[in-house]
């Protein structure tokens, strides 16, 4: 009877002499494709599914808007970016500070409606329609995180947001986090 290690030893004679096809160079290819192929064949078994589940209120359907507000992959949620709308759906006044504080409501409204809370987000970034108002943005983010959980952020300016806003924010959050 042939045990583990024999055969493990014959591949290796075989692998190391010269008489085999492959070269060196095709041999890690070889075994690349192998594992890969595997790999591609156990992940569903290990929760590696590339089911998309899409997020949306009936609100949000019944406006026809293009897009998702989230979306949840592997445990992952990508929330749409948000702006300063009121529920009437109108950009709220008030410059960037009241942009800011409503925008960071509405991310907080969907992740409620989602039973989640601001401590699940680890990712945002953040579009301003003037860097100029970073500062300002930033005083009132921070308000909305707690200190030991403040997530990752990006910033950067860019024009034409959408519905002429000063701020745009899209974040991204785990399904559960303790």
């Amino acid at each position: 009877m042939y045990k583990k290690s024999d055969f493990t030893l014959s591949i290796s004679i075989f692998l190391r002499s010269k008489s085999y096809i492959f070269s060196k160079t095709n041999q890690k290819l070889f075994l690349m494709k192998n594992l890969l192929f595997i790999l591609i064949i156990i992940s569903p078994i290990f929760g590696f599914s590339q089911e998309i589940q899409r997020i949306n209120s009936n609100e949000h359907l019944e406006k026809n808007r293009p897009f998702s507000q989230a979306t949840i992959v592997n445990n992952v949620i990508y929330l749409s970016g948000q702006i300063g709308t009121l529920p009437n759906g109108k950009l709220i006044s008030g410059g960037i500070e009241a942009e800011t504080r409503q925008t960071l409501i509405n991310i907080k409204t969907l992740l409620d409606s989602m039973g989640l809370s601001m401590d699940h987000v680890f990712k945002c970034t953040c579009m301003l329609n003037d860097i100029k108002d970073w500062s300002k943005m930033s005083e009132i983010y921070a308000t909305f995180f707690k200190k030991d959980k403040l997530p990752a952020r990006s910033a950067f300016a860019g024009s034409g947001l959408a519905a002429e806003a000063k701020l745009e924010i899209e974040c991204m959050a785990l399904m559960s986090s303790d």
